[in-house]
């Protein structure tokens, strides 16, 4: 059994991890990146802990004894367990309604789940829409652009491999996390593992990073490593009525498609990121009712690889193929494009 000095040497170590942590990640992306640094919000999702405090959680994973220690290791990882997740508040504005249980999964591409009526599903905005929808000057209702969970870390790759991962071990993973039957996070891990382990489209690369270091692998591996990150600036516009102001068109090299990364709800940071064909990737000003928000709009123009009953269809009344579909960039989404000359 673990030795109590290495579990009050973690509380020792915590204290200091944090900016290790955040260094380690940022020399890893330049190392791999050409860019300087990663933008300070995904900096911030880097896991706090410490080389000592993952080689101490992986000798509790090793001799079957982290169970034991659960409290410890979902405090110091900064992920949503039974034992802290009530914890976690957002601070973001309370006037605006609970997200929706699909919100962060319906940007997947296919289609809700059929007790979803459309009238919920549009709630507070246009999730999709066509491109001549958005005009400078004009009116648009805004979809929520809130991450469910915008608090939780990366796990290193280490402990991240060792984390149950598929269908047959969902029931391990609940256990693992202490995740309870009539839980939203048991709904979010079902629909995660069904996203990532769903068959691919034919043509279209996607992966499921489950580490800071396997969505930067990604990236490199798919566009090389001189590329630009894009992200919406805040969630400003969520549930209202905004006026659309500058409008520009910032990628819209059709033969160089970008890879879109998407946050995926689950107890640790996991995103889901695919190579799209045909995709034009745009800055838009939205002026909100409190401040500008400089949001990120993608628009695909080869949507006839998509489900037949997705909702932007269902929306706009044409199938597969017949019509581009634009939306927004979420609350820590990001768009990765090729730099350009």
């Amino acid at each position: 059994m673990m030795h109590f000095v290495l579990l009050f040497g973690l509380l020792i170590v915590a204290c200091f991890s944090g900016f290790q942590a955040e260094k380690a990640f940022s020399e890893y992306w330049e190392e791999r990146i050409g860019l300087p640094h990663p933008p300070h919000w995904l900096l911030a999702k880097a896991s706090p802990l410490s080389p000592h405090q993952v080689a101490v959680f992986m000798k509790l994973m090793d001799a079957n004894e982290l169970a034991s220690h659960m409290h410890s290791f979902c405090k110091q990882t900064n992920v949503a367990c039974s034992t802290n997740a009530l914890a976690k508040k957002r601070t973001d504005d309370t006037t605006l309604p609970p997200i929706a249980q699909w919100n962060a999964l319906r940007i997947v591409y296919e289609h809700l789940p059929n007790e979803v009526p459309m009238s919920v599903a549009s709630q507070g905005g246009l999730p999709f829409f066509r491109e001549s929808m958005v005009q400078e000057g004009g009116f648009m209702p805004i979809s929520d652009l809130r991450d469910p969970m915008s608090y939780k870390s990366f796990l290193p790759r280490c402990l991240a491999s060792k984390i149950p991962f598929s269908f047959s071990q969902i029931e391990e993973i609940k256990k693992f996390f202490g995740v309870g039957n009539e839980s939203n996070m048991n709904e979010y891990i079902q629909d995660t593992i069904k996203i990532c382990k769903k068959s691919p489209i034919l043509g279209k690369q996607s992966t499921c990073a489950t580490s800071a270091e396997d969505l930067i692998d990604f990236v490199i591996e798919e566009l090389g490593q001189h590329v630009h990150i894009w992200s919406t600036e805040s969630i400003e516009g969520s549930y209202e009525n905004v006026t659309i102001g500058d409008i520009k068109l910032i990628y819209g090299n059709l033969s160089e498609p970008p890879a879109l990364c998407h946050s995926l709800p689950f107890p640790f940071q996991i995103y889901y990121c695919h190579v799209l064909q045909k995709v034009k990737v745009f800055a838009v000003d939205i002026h909100a009712r409190k401040k500008v928000n400089h949001a990120i709009m993608v628009c695909h123009y080869d949507t006839s690889t998509w489900n037949p009953n997705h909702y932007a269809f269902k929306m706009h009344g044409f199938g597969p193929g017949l019509i581009e579909v634009c939306h927004w960039i979420n609350e820590n989404a990001m768009v990765w494009t090729k730099s350009q000359g």
